[in-house]
């Protein structure tokens, strides 16, 4: 079974190639692939290389984790699974939308509209 491994802490300029031969000194590379920022098009400094087997991951992981990469040490470990978040369109809570436009709701004063007396 292929592992995943997380290598964090890159150095900006780095691209999946050079993600890919830099684990391939200690073993077969599957993939090797550094995320991007989906706006801005830059590295996030982050990325993920899949292993076929774990005892070439665990070699990658003892080699590399805190090797010094351009002035940057290195964090490589296995992946962990992808947490599920929410997908409401910016993590509002439920009940309401928490503005400033809520005071009139609540009795108080918004600052626009008619004035009760």
């Amino acid at each position: 079974m292929a592992t995943n491994l997380f290598v964090g802490n890159l150095p900006y300029t780095t691209d999946d190639s050079a993600l890919g031969q830099m684990f391939a000194e200690a073993g077969t590379v599957v993939s090797a692939k550094v995320i991007m920022d989906k706006f801005s098009g830059k590295s996030r400094g982050f990325g993920f290389v899949e292993m076929p087997n774990d005892s070439e991951a665990t070699a990658a992981i003892a080699g590399l984790n805190g090797k010094d990469l351009k002035g940057r040490a290195l964090i490589v470990n296995e992946a962990r699974p992808r947490e599920e978040r929410p997908r409401d369109g910016g993590g509002r809570r439920p009940g309401g939308s928490g503005g400033y436009g809520d005071r009139d709701k609540r009795g108080g004063s918004s600052g626009g509209g008619k004035r009760r007396f």
